[in-house]
């Protein structure tokens, strides 16, 4: 029996940035048409492997095959010329631009003299995203009016309607849930059939059993090993992942004193697609809320830390009634309400200012006597800070952008805990971090807690909610329409989801989308 043909062959490869490597002697083969998945702690190498084989970043030693042939790819180009199309997590679409000129950019068809034809850009991208289940999208639409999953839809529709050979997908998932990943198992399954070869990139674990034929492992940069779906269960993916195990992925949950006053209430609150939500906030307590994308969340989010304003509705901060009508508001020191927000890149951090300028910001007048800043104070409170949430110390005087998303994301929480709000608002915090970081995030809101203080925690991945929440509220149509509360019932993720499905349906997103995968 004659072996099955290689798609990608990675040989020895090697990558430096300066003196920090990020790949040494990286080795692994995937074979045509199956889906791979490459998995890794952030800084394990892996977006470092995808810019290689994209033609952005080019190593510097090693080989890398395509169907046998040695290919050298020194741009975008050329890798799309040789059948290799990628979406990234880091959205590459142009907000100001429609949603057909990002779709066809930069290969807009064009007509006399070379001038742009409109028309039959929108009408390709059209009976594009009719075929892609995407009709619900407007092509004249402005990327920067759609919310996050629609967005990283489109990234995914971008690289999969070039007909790739080879399809990367780069934590094609950290935006979406539920019917969003139905949606994406269609195209794997999709693509599969024509015969595509895909590379997967993720930290969830029933993703990678759900899509992916076989998996290789990277840690510290170098390739652990490549093993068969079936080979390796998944506490052992962890601890080769990690370099160790996780006694438990989710710490006990700390009691909460039910007969103390509420921290935050909130009445009859309306704003966006948010319609007359009420909702109570304990010292010391975990408030889950889920729901199915756009179905209100983040607007009650951003109502709470003043970045929306809300058009009807009440909050109350120990028992005092207060309006919000900005960040500011919300992050006195009377209140305390902080925010991890959706994208850190773009709404937590200034990528090229250091952690020590993006953590002490929000308190900056703290260490300001007479209009200048005490740098010494400074420096020594956002170094506790960073140390807390355990990110090295040259992130006082590196640019957060030299950061992996997970370190990034840590910054983003040490900035918060410097600040030392009572409230603190986590509206998917462990969006596209690595399986190590997740464990250290669950434990430092448990420490949060414990403390005195009170969460708000918005996931996609339905089993954080369940496991790190003492209560939880559902949406659905942009009303809160079931509350659970863990110390009168058990919470379950099929009693989180009939409740955001609005109906009893039992039968989940997951099964939907493995049923498209295998079929």
């Amino acid at each position: 029996m004659s072996k099955p043909t290689q798609a990608i062959s990675v040989e020895q490869v090697r990558k430096a940035f300066g003196p920090t490597v990020a790949l040494e002697s990286v080795t692994y083969g995937i074979d045509a048409g199956k889906v791979h998945a490459l998995l890794g702690e952030n800084g394990a190498g892996k977006s470092t492997s995808v810019k290689i084989l994209s033609g952005l970043v080019r190593p510097d030693s090693g080989v890398i095959r395509l169907f046998g042939d040695e290919v050298r790819m020194n741009s975008p180009r050329d890798a799309h010329r040789l059948g290799v199309q990628t979406a990234f997590q880091e959205l590459t679409l142009i907000p100001d631009l429609s949603v057909a000129e990002n779709l066809l950019l930069p290969y807009q068809p064009t007509g006399f003299a070379g001038l742009l034809n409109k028309k039959a850009a929108e009408e390709r991208v059209a009976a594009s995203l009719e075929k892609m289940g995407l009709h619900m999208i407007s092509p004249r639409a402005e990327v920067r009016t759609l919310d996050l999953p629609l967005r990283q839809k489109i990234e995914i529709a971008k690289a999969a309607l070039r007909e790739p050979k080879v399809l990367l997908l780069d934590e094609p998932t950290s935006a979406l849930s539920g019917e969003d990943i139905a949606w994406l198992g269609q195209i794997i399954a999709q693509q599969k059939a024509r015969g595509t070869t895909i590379i997967f990139i993720t930290h969830r674990m029933p993703e990678v059993r759900m899509f992916c034929d076989s998996l290789t492992i990277l840690r510290n940069g170098c390739s652990v090993g490549t093993f068969g779906i079936e080979e390796i269960s998944d506490e052992e993916v962890i601890e080769q992942i990690i370099g160790r195990s996780l006694e438990k992925t989710f710490p006990p949950k700390p009691p909460v004193d039910r007969s103390v006053a509420p921290v935050l209430t909130v009445r009859d609150m309306s704003a966006g697609r948010l319609r007359n939500a009420s909702l109570s906030l304990q010292p010391g307590e975990v408030l889950g809320v889920a729901g199915l994308a756009g179905m209100g969340q983040l607007e009650l989010f951003l109502s709470l830390f003043g970045d929306m304003p809300a058009s009807s509705g009440t909050i109350t901060v120990d028992g005092r009634e207060v309006k919000i009508e900005s960040p500011r508001d919300a992050i006195d020191a009377k209140l305390g309400i902080t925010l991890v927000p959706e994208e850190r890149k773009t709404e937590a951090l200034f990528l090229r200012l250091d952690g020590r300028q993006n953590t002490a910001l929000p308190v900056l007048d703290r260490y300001t006597r007479f209009g200048l800043i005490d740098s010494e104070a400074e420096g020594l409170a956002v170094a506790g800070a960073l140390a807390k949430v355990q990110v090295a110390e040259r992130a006082l005087y590196m640019p957060a952008s030299a950061f992996s998303g997970g370190n990034q994301q840590k910054i983003v929480m040490a900035k918060w805990l410097l600040a030392g709000g009572r409230v603190l608002l986590l509206f998917d915090p462990t969006r596209g971090v690595d399986v190590g970081t997740k464990h250290e995030i669950y434990l430092l809101i448990n420490e949060y807690v414990r403390a005195g203080g009170s969460v708000i925690l918005y996931s996609t991945e339905i089993e954080e909610v369940v496991h790190l929440s003492h209560r939880v509220v559902v949406f659905y149509g942009g009303s809160i329409v079931r509350e659970i509360d863990g110390a009168v019932e058990a919470i379950s993720e099929s009693e989180i989801m009939r409740a955001a499905l609005g109906s009893t349906q039992t039968h989940g997103p997951d099964s939907a989308a493995r049923k498209a995968v295998q079929s």
